[in-house]
């Protein structure tokens, strides 16, 4: 598998293991239009990769993501148009993420927000940096929590807590994350790598086909579930960022102050 054409993904393969390292570290990793497109065909790309059996996804840099490039998608939905070519990427991100028969281990080195936080989130096996956090502040933006967290969230912790979370937006460290049944564990930063590849090695040395199909059935009614909700999740999201509280929120943040929503 030729992995050349992505310029925002990093792809390193070490034995049977295949490292994807999302790669703008300079924006903390932040989701632009370009890295968007590439995440919805990457795992499709592991899928057919005869050279690995288990993927490790991290982030380059301080960061795993933190989440979606405001100032770029604020301009993009302006422009109108683009928002579908959005939806339908947002759809094969999560999607190619569970019908990817190899595991797939994060490597959450430092914050993880936002699609960030979802992409972490479905992968099989968490592994984060203590120090690090966790969070969806979708609604911090003004927008509903569409691309995959009202999905997994109530999956891992609850809908209790999931509802707790994604309504206020607020950032879990590892440590509670971990405590809630959010991420698998939370390992001192400069024990990651050991952790992490130490894991991944024990599956590429383990019965790889044993342990894919029991991934792929175990995901079955996860993708049933996400199956029903996404597209609803979406056009939800959809919705939100033509309100003016989403406007008032993303000029907020270029403007480095609080938001003052008015529910419009």
């Amino acid at each position: 598998m030729d992995y050349s054409r992505y310029s925002t993904i990093l792809a390193e393969h070490r034995g049977r293991i295949l490292t994807l390292s999302l790669n703008r570290p300079e924006a903390l990793n932040a989701v632009n239009h370009v890295m968007h497109e590439e995440l919805a065909t990457i795992f499709t790309d592991v899928q057919l990769d005869d050279a690995c059996d288990v993927c490790v996804l991290t982030g380059a840099g301080r960061a795993f993501s933190a989440g979606g490039d405001i100032a770029e998608m604020q301009a993009a939905f302006e422009r109108g148009g683009e928002v579908f070519v959005t939806l339908v990427d947002a759809k094969r991100i999560v999607f190619s993420l569970l019908d990817l028969e190899k595991p797939i281990i994060a490597r959450v080195n430092g914050h993880a927000m936002g699609l960030g936080a979802t992409i972490a989130l479905f992968c099989d096996v968490v592994f984060m940096a203590k120090g690090a956090r966790i969070g969806d502040p979708h609604v911090k933006a003004g927008v509903v929590a569409g691309d995959g967290g009202a999905v997994i969230w109530p999956q891992l912790v609850g809908y209790a807590r999931a509802k707790e979370y994604l309504m206020t937006g607020d950032p879990l460290s590892a440590e509670e994350a971990e405590r809630i049944g959010l991420v698998n564990h939370a390992v001192a930063p400069e024990e990651l790598d050991a952790r992490v590849y130490g894991y991944a090695e024990k599956l590429a040395n383990g019965p790889v086909k044993a342990i894919k199909w029991t991934k792929v059935s175990a995901n079955i009614g996860l993708k049933q579930l996400a199956h029903a909700i996404m597209d609803t999740s979406l056009a939800y999201e959809w919705i939100t960022f033509k309100t003016e509280d989403h406007r008032e929120a993303a000029r907020a943040f270029l403007e480095h102050r609080p938001p003052k929503f008015t529910g419009r």
